[in-house]
């Protein structure tokens, strides 16, 4: 994998930071764990998790989303924590309602309920990967995730997403019955597939080009169907889009402060207190073609900031 070098820049010229990974994954492992939602929007959930046939996850969580993660951390080159990773994926898939009792009780009954199992995730965590371990990834279709880390001194650390793999889940009911939605309207709102099966030509041809804007901004552009939205991130979400085909419209979610901009009736609205599926406070309209070049400089700003 390439290297990755960072520089001070003083009065006295430009001095090299030297990276280093720690060789005790212990110590890694606590750092993310105190850490996960600000590095990558993931809700802790629990530490060496262990399995009915005597295994341990290494860190559980609950992404932002709503889906189930495994985190593992590799403790050496040659360690083949993927492979383990995906045996722990599968015992969970089988045990969705060990996984769903412990989110009632780490974050309630509503975060339970509200578990999305569409995109599950295996998220590989290492100092370093090898070429074998990002071939080995492209081949699977799961969703995981190979993060690098580095550590510069006592005060930065650098994450870098090396490789990525993102299936696209066929539509599943994942949700129990009587579970409400934003808005408290239980049952009224069909799949994003059935939604996109729906749209008029008008708004696929909107859609395309969103998505091809979107995808374009970086190759860590990852694409995520899940029951009710489209999901676009790279560690984290950057751009959630939902169809509202009776009224023509696109609405783009986006994480950009609302108050760092002039609204615009119509086009851009806070949501940060209005319950929506999705992530980001600032929500974008697209009811016509020419609202796209309106609303690029706000996902990109948004992409630029995940």
């Amino acid at each position: 994998m390439p290297d990755i070098k960072l520089f001070r820049i003083g009065q006295s010229g430009v001095s090299e930071l030297s990276g280093t990974t720690d060789t005790i994954e212990k110590s890694v492992q606590t750092l993310f764990e105190k850490n996960l939602e600000p590095l990558l929007g993931v809700r802790f959930l629990a530490s060496e998790f262990n399995t009915t046939h005597g295994g341990r996850i290494d860190t559980l969580g609950l992404d932002e989303n709503g889906c189930p993660v495994i985190l593992e951390y590799k403790r050496s080159v040659n360690e083949n924590v993927i492979n383990q990773g995906l045996f722990y994926l599968d015992w969970l898939m089988d045990h969705r309602k060990d996984f769903q009792w412990l989110v009632l009780e780490k974050l309630g009954k509503k975060e339970a309920e509200a578990v999305d199992w569409s995109a599950p995730r295996l998220i590989c965590i290492a100092g370093d990967f090898n070429k074998y371990d990002d071939h080995a990834v492209k081949q699977m279709q799961r969703n995981i995730e190979l993060i690098r880390y580095r550590r510069f001194g006592d005060e930065l650390l650098m994450l870098d997403l090396v490789a990525v793999t993102a299936v696209k889940a066929a539509p599943v009911d994942t949700k129990p019955s009587g579970t409400a939605e934003p808005g408290g309207a239980s049952g009224r709102y069909k799949t994003i597939g059935t939604v996109i099966e729906d749209l008029d030509p008008g708004m696929r041809d909107r859609y395309e080009a969103l998505r091809a804007y979107l995808l374009a901004l970086g190759d860590d552009v990852q694409e995520t169907t899940l029951r009710f939205y489209i999901a676009f991130k790279r560690i984290k979400n950057f751009a959630c889009v939902e169809f509202r085909p009776t009224t023509g419209r696109i609405n783009v979610f986006v994480k950009v402060d609302p108050a760092s901009i002039t609204l615009e009736p119509g086009f851009t609205r806070d949501v940060s207190n209005v319950g929506h599926f999705g992530t980001g406070d600032l929500e974008i309209t697209l009811s016509k073609a020419e609202d796209l070049e309106k609303a690029l400089p706000l996902i990109k700003r948004s992409y630029e900031d995940s």
